[in-house]
């Protein structure tokens, strides 16, 4: 019977360099999910199964996990292409720049949204390979920009640096309600 195929035929495809990897990731965090489902919602007395709080993130968190197993069965029975802890590093590094924004947000209510954000342009512009004094320049003329338009002109509440209190009186209040 050639129009037959096989289960493991049926799950086959291309894999590629990764895919393992964010299938499990995939898959764990689509069943971690649906089992905290319980404590999330609740199911309601004398309503219709379709208005139920429990009925919609329940068939949707159902979908989600049944696909990501069939994406994982599909990784798991698709031939193995070298490189897996190659594209596994590539994804990591970008957790590098998480870690530049936690430090950032955690410097910003110590040093202040105008210093921290001078200090910071430049110093993301250098570790993206932009070494030339111009464009350091432009990236901290940015930021100032960048400060002016939500601190100044936006009037976003962004909490005043603890550093602002060593200023002078006069000039204080005026650093902390702008900049």
């Amino acid at each position: 019977m050639p129009n037959q195929k096989s289960y493991q035929q049926l799950f086959q495809r291309e894999r590629r360099r990764g895919d393992l990897v964010f299938a499990v990731i995939f898959m764990a965090f689509s069943i971690f999910l649906l089992s905290q489902i319980g404590t999330e919602t609740a199911w309601g007395r004398k309503t219709k199964l379709v208005a139920q709080p429990y009925f919609w993130p329940i068939v949707s968190l159902s979908g989600m996990t049944f696909f990501a197993v069939l994406h994982f069965l599909g990784s798991i029975l698709s031939p193995r292409i070298p490189g897996r802890l190659q594209e596994l590093g590539f994804w990591l590094r970008a957790l590098e720049y998480v870690a530049w924004f936690l430090v950032y947000v955690w410097l910003v209510p110590v040093m202040g949204y105008l210093p921290a954000t001078l200090i910071f342009m430049p110093l993301l512009a250098f570790r993206m390979g932009y070494r030339d004094k111009k464009m350091l320049l432009t990236a901290a003329g940015i930021g100032f920009a960048i400060v002016l338009l939500f601190k100044s002109f936006l009037a976003v509440k962004i909490p005043a640096g603890e550093w602002y209190e060593y200023l002078p009186d006069f000039m204080r209040s005026f650093m902390m309600i702008n900049f």
